[in-house]
């Protein structure tokens, strides 16, 4: 019987209930982190939380406490359901008030409700590479927010399994953003090339973690925009994400990327990231 995480309580999963007016539902009014737990423990927490309270702050969304409490109630959550690997998600919305656009002019409580879910150590790693689709990016103009708003993204992601992909990378015009889950990656010449961090992607952990990795590894970066035809035309490329963390693309579309084969340099930055989680599982 699996215990979940409501606001400052541990229930049963089956007493978790959330109020039909509640703003998240309504609205998506709300955001939420998703962290990869290895050997009970959660990786890149700080970096998580750091961003957590960011998107609270773009929502001008009171966190219902500060942030280290909530890591211990997340660890305990892991703990009582014997999670050695796999995910915690938790998500906060403003809370349950008579339906209104504008935000509440009283003070209402926040509504945080969390869960795991048990996964192999190296679920979701693919490491011979996957097939996306290119497709418009017709999400909003706040995608920097991690919030609960994921229509857009979901539909994408949908389009793109009825296609026969992984996932989809998105393009605004001809300007390559990101994945419907992930970061995307290009490499040309020896030159690692990822969308910056503005409001057209959200600054993924895992993205975050790379550039680092790359940055140890001497890996020239560049922050920069790049178009779909310099996505075609490269030498490498690959996404970014807590689940997959750097899984080569292989093709996009009907066309092979590079060789069609993972590239060198994401094979390099995949095994650093993959020494990094080992290193991680045997100190937690």
């Amino acid at each position: 019987m699996s215990t979940i995480l409501y606001n400052d309580s541990f229930l049963r999963r089956e007493q978790g209930k959330v109020d039909m007016e509640d703003r998240g539902y309504q609205f998506g009014d709300g955001i939420y982190e998703a962290l990869r737990v290895y050997n009970g423990k959660m990786f890149l927490l700080d970096l998580h939380m750091k961003r957590l309270n960011r998107s609270a702050r773009e929502l001008r969304l009171s966190l219902p406490y500060d942030t280290n409490h909530l890591a211990e109630n997340l660890d305990r959550l892991i703990r009582e359901n014997q999670i050695d690997y796999g995910y915690v998600y938790f998500q906060i919305t403003r809370g349950a008030i008579a339906r209104k656009h504008r935000f509440p002019e009283q003070k209402i409580d926040c509504v945080l409700t969390g869960s795991v879910e048990a996964a192999s150590k190296d679920e979701d790693l693919h490491a011979d590479g996957i097939k996306v689709s290119l497709l418009d990016d017709i999400r909003w103009l706040r995608c920097d927010i991690k919030t609960l708003n994921l229509l857009g993204n979901v539909l994408a992601n949908q389009e793109a399994f009825e296609q026969g992909s992984d996932d989809a990378i998105l393009h605004r015009d001809g300007v390559v953003t990101e994945g419907t889950t992930c970061n995307a990656f290009i490499v040309k010449d020896g030159v690692l090339i990822t969308h910056p961090a503005d409001h057209f992607i959200l600054n993924g952990i895992t993205r975050i973690f790379v550039l680092e990795l790359a940055e140890r590894l001497g890996i020239p970066v560049e922050e920069r925009t790049y178009t779909t035809e310099e996505l075609r035309n490269a030498d490498e490329a690959f996404i970014t994400s807590t689940g997959v963390r750097v899984t080569p693309v292989i093709r996009i579309d009907d066309q092979s990327v590079g060789d069609g084969k993972p590239g060198l340099i994401t094979l390099r930055l995949l095994r650093a990231f993959n020494l990094d989680v080992e290193q991680f599982i045997a100190e937690a």
